[in-house]
């Protein structure tokens, strides 16, 4: 079977390692102290068949565990009489790819057991056990202790994504001011980083409302102090979540500013070509100019050249300094034209 770790508890101190579910739930039952013992039992991606075995022998409600089965819901804390079933969603930040992974980890919580289901590596739940092991005074406070310690290390574990996330809006915010081409498939990608986590983070707030709720009934001491620990793990999520809401905030910002960027850089790059296409234009002229300035004594020369026969003017005495002068005439009457044109 899937299980990582089963023993019962009696006054906060491990006291039995059942070497079977069928065990635990027997040897439960003969504790000399019921009211101060409880067994907790953690599974890592159980099949089908395992998570049936262990509803029948707890008697959980069965939309709990089509849930549990199921996966993939959302953070939440439901009641089936005295059966506490909460979701949570841990997460933890993949620095090699910049990516936010999502897991998921399901508590039953009755009044002599606890069931810690996951379906990821991550959280590490031995971590959380062994603080509890070290600490009986909390370890007393019994299922719901292990509750407290659940929530305190997936909201712990949250910090560092946000820092994560925080880097890579630092590293975007570099990219859209350098003009990188391709900041904008990473802003979408990210801003889908964010909208997951936040899923995960959110309904936190309902979660520790039903739970407040849930422990406002007991008047113990012992059950006052875990209502104070459980506010403060409360205060973290809460400040969790509004670093998460500004990260959206801050990616929505960034999205516009970047469209405004692409297009002045598209603004500018046409004004570019526009001007070229001007300079362009007047070289076009003054190379048109020049051209048919040079034509003109050219065709005089041309026609001059062919040397007929019977040409006017081939025998006479100024015929040479004629055709050079009407060449220069021509030219300069040319070039004035163009000059008060602006071609030249």
């Amino acid at each position: 079977m899937s299980v990582v770790d089963n023993a019962i508890y009696i006054d906060g101190r491990r006291a039995v390692d059942p070497t079977s579910l069928d065990h635990t739930f027997e040897e439960l039952r003969q504790c000399p102290d019921q009211g101060r013992s409880f067994c907790w039992i953690g599974l890592l991606r159980p099949s089908k068949q395992e998570i049936e075995a262990v509803a029948e022998e707890f008697g959980l409600h069965p939309l709990a565990v089509e849930d549990t089965i199921t996966a993939h819901q959302r953070p939440k804390l439901d009641l089936y009489g005295d059966v506490v079933f909460v979701v949570l969603r841990p997460a933890r930040y993949v620095d090699p790819v910049e990516v936010v992974e999502i897991g998921e980890v399901h508590l039953f919580i009755g009044p002599d057991f606890v069931i810690t289901v996951r379906h990821a590596e991550e959280p590490d739940l031995a971590a959380v056990r062994k603080r509890l092991e070290g600490d009986p005074e909390l370890l007393d406070n019994g299922p719901y202790a292990v509750l407290y310690a659940v929530l305190d290390k997936v909201v712990d574990d949250y910090f560092p994504v946000l820092d994560g996330l925080q880097d890579d809006i630092d590293g975007i915010e570099v990219q859209v001011f350098g003009g990188d081409p391709g900041v904008s498939k990473r802003i979408y990608q990210l801003s889908r980083e964010v909208i997951e986590f936040q899923r995960a983070v959110e309904p936190l707030r309902e979660v520790f409302v039903e739970l407040r709720d849930r422990l406002k009934a007991t008047a113990s001491q012992s059950d006052l102090e875990l209502r104070r620990s459980l506010r403060d793990v409360s205060d973290h999520a809460i400040r969790v979540m509004e670093r998460v809401q500004s990260f959206r905030d801050l990616l929505s910002n960034i999205v516009q500013v970047n469209a405004a960027l692409v297009a002045q850089r598209q603004n500018e790059e046409m004004a570019r070509l526009t001007e070229a296409g001007f300079d362009q234009n007047e070289q076009v002229k003054r190379i048109s100019s020049w051209a048919a300035i040079l034509f003109a004594p050219t065709l005089v020369a041309s026609i001059y050249g062919m040397n007929f026969t019977h040409m006017p003017e081939l025998a006479w005495t100024y015929g040479y300094p004629f055709a050079i002068g009407l060449m220069l005439l021509c030219g300069m009457i040319l070039y004035t034209i163009f000059k008060r044109a602006g071609w030249l």
